[in-house]
């Protein structure tokens, strides 16, 4: 039996409210009393199980008076979902990559040792995650965005925004007033969806090519959320825009058994030939 099957257990009889005695432990895991103790200690010091020895009974119950205060009771990461191990390995992957000279900095430290923890089951868990399990970004422009403070603040302030553009497309740099409606986040670059004062259509900036951005005191407009799906939803990047034509791709018998299990889009429908 795995050591997460043994946690697994010990946690089961540990939330049902009653006592785990020693010797029903040793019995049902089959393990020796070193390796019970080394399983006990882990649910303490690791998933911040509140574990206390009752002497009396002879075995160990769950004391919400020796919770640690801010923390909460957790599973292993070996039991996490895919998806949920994908979600916690991207915010590590972001946490890695963020400036710890910020705002933020000083809960940076604390936040990405208990993703560690979460995802982590054994000794020196922090270095084997990023050893063995990895997440890669692909097409990201790792640019300095020094005015996404202004954006972010003039999006949800509800305020105007000032910028100067770079369009890659002429290779220029012009002045545009904004009223900023969302910002996504797509294939780890940043986009802000906006009206835009000057074409008086609703566009998709990068924000990697923003130049210089200035809050304004004027409100800004406001964009129904069906109009910006409408417009700007079926994608971003070289994807973008109102007017979508269908493609019809045909693939070889060998190419076709990846791929039709792969998504491109929500809508969009696969068949075999």
């Amino acid at each position: 039996m795995s050591q997460t099957e043994r946690l697994y257990k010990i946690k089961r009889l540990l939330d049902a409210g009653g006592c785990a005695v020693k010797a029903t432990l040793l019995a049902q895991l089959g393990v020796s009393p070193a390796t019970l103790k080394r399983d006990i200690a882990h649910l303490r010091d690791r998933m911040n199980a509140p574990v206390v020895w009752d002497r009396d009974r002879a075995g160990w119950c769950l004391d919400a008076a020796a919770q640690l205060p801010g923390t909460q009771y957790e599973l292993p990461g070996l039991w996490l979902s895919a998806e949920e191990i994908h979600a916690l390995l991207t915010m590590q992957h972001l946490l890695a990559n963020l400036d710890s000279g910020g705002l933020l900095g000083p809960h940076i430290a604390p936040l990405a040792a208990r993703l560690a923890q979460m995802l982590g089951s054994g000794a020196n868990a922090d270095t084997e995650v990023a050893k063995r399990i990895r997440v890669l970004t692909v097409g990201a422009r790792k640019f300095d965005l020094p005015h996404f403070q202004a954006v972010g603040s003039a999006l949800l302030r509800r305020r105007r925004l000032h910028v100067a553009y770079h369009g890659r497309g002429r290779d220029q740099t012009r002045e545009r007033e904004l009223s900023p409606q969302r910002l996504i986040h797509y294939r780890d670059n940043w986009y802000l969806d906006a009206w835009c004062h000057e074409a008086r259509a609703l566009r998709s900036f990068s924000a990697d090519a923003i130049r210089s951005a200035r809050v304004l005191d004027t409100t800004a407009i406001d964009v129904p959320e069906s109009e910006l799906d409408a417009v700007l939803g079926t994608g971003y990047g070289i994807f973008a825009g109102r007017a979508v034509q269908w493609a019809r791709l045909r693939f070889s018998a060998e190419r076709a058994r990846w791929v039709a299990a792969e998504s491109w889009h929500p809508k969009q429908r696969g068949r075999f030939d």
